[in-house]
C-alpha cells in the first residue's frame, strides 16, 4: 500500500510538472517578452535554501537580508515571497536571490510558487523597494548595538576586512549567502552570516576550518572567529 501510494504521488507530481511546462510554453508563445526572462536555480550547501538567478542585476550596491516579514515590508518582492507562508528567509545578492524554506517544506512543491512570484515581479518591472528607496544597501540596525573597533587596531581591522571582501564574500556568494564583518576585539573576529549561510549545517565548519584558518594565516593577531 505504501509503495503504491508513493508511486501515485510520483506519477501525479510528474503530471503536474508536465502541465506547468505546457502552460509555460503557451504563455511564452503568446507573450514573447516573457520568453526572454529565464530564471535559473541552484542548490546551496544549506538544504533549506535555493538560489535563484534571474539573469540580471538585483543589487547594484550592497546586499539585503530579510529575516522575517517585518523586515520585508520595504520590498514588494520580499513581501510577496514571505506571503507564501512557507518562507523564513529572503536574501538579495548582486545577481541572485536566495530563498530559505521553513523546516519540513518540500522544495519540489514550493519552487513553482517562488518562480511564479519572481517571474511576475521582473516581467512586470516592479520596483525592488518601496518608493525606490535606498534601502537596498544593507546597514543592519544591529551595528549600532555592536561596540566600535579600537582605533589602535585600525591596521588589523583593515587587513581583516580586505580578506573578507576579496577572499571570503565572493566564495560565499557563489553558495547563495553573504558574510558581514561585525567587529574585532582581543583577537576575536565577529562575523554575521546571511542568506544561505544562516542556519546552514556546515556554517560552523565554514567559520572554523575555512574563514578562521584564512584570517589566522594572514593576520597573526586573529585568534578566533565567531558568528554574531
Amino acid at each position: 500500500m505504501i509503495k503504491r501510494h508513493s508511486a501515485l504521488k510520483v506519477k501525479y507530481r510528474s503530471l503536474i510538472n508536465d502541465i506547468i511546462i505546457s502552460l509555460t510554453l503557451a504563455i511564452v508563445y503568446h507573450f514573447p517578452q516573457i520568453g526572454s526572462m529565464l530564471i535559473e536555480t541552484e542548490k546551496t550547501p544549506n538544504p533549506a535554501t535555493l538560489k535563484f538567478l534571474p539573469g540580471r542585476i538585483i543589487m547594484s550596491d550592497g546586499t539585503r537580508d530579510f529575516a522575517n516579514p517585518e523586515d520585508a515590508e520595504i520590498s514588494p518582492l520580499a513581501t510577496a515571497l514571505f506571503d507564501l507562508g512557507d518562507i523564513i528567509g529572503v536574501f538579495f545578492g548582486s545577481d541572485f536571490i536566495s530563498v530559505t524554506a521553513a523546516p519540513t517544506v518540500d522544495w519540489n512543491d514550493l519552487k513553482p510558487d517562488v518562480l511564479t512570484i519572481l517571474l511576475d515581479h521582473f516581467v512586470g518591472e516592479i520596483p525592488l523597494f518601496v518608493g525606490g528607496s535606498a534601502a537596498g544597501i544593507n546597514v543592519p540596525a544591529e551595528d549600532e548595538e555592536f561596540p566600535l573597533d579600537d582605533p589602535a587596531d585600525a591596521d588589523i581591522v583593515d587587513q581583516i576586512k580586505e580578506l573578507i571582501e576579496t577572499r571570503v564574500r565572493p566564495a560565499v556568494a557563489n553558495d547563495g549567502g553573504d558574510i558581514k564583518y561585525k567587529g574585532f576585539s582581543r583577537g576575536i573576529v565577529t562575523l554575521q552570516l546571511q542568506g544561505a549561510c544562516a542556519g546552514c549545517p556546515s556554517s560552523s565548519a565554514t567559520l572554523k576550518q575555512g574563514i578562521e584558518q584564512l584570517l589566522k594565516h594572514y593576520v597573526p593577531e586573529v585568534s578566533e572567529v565567531r558568528a554574531y
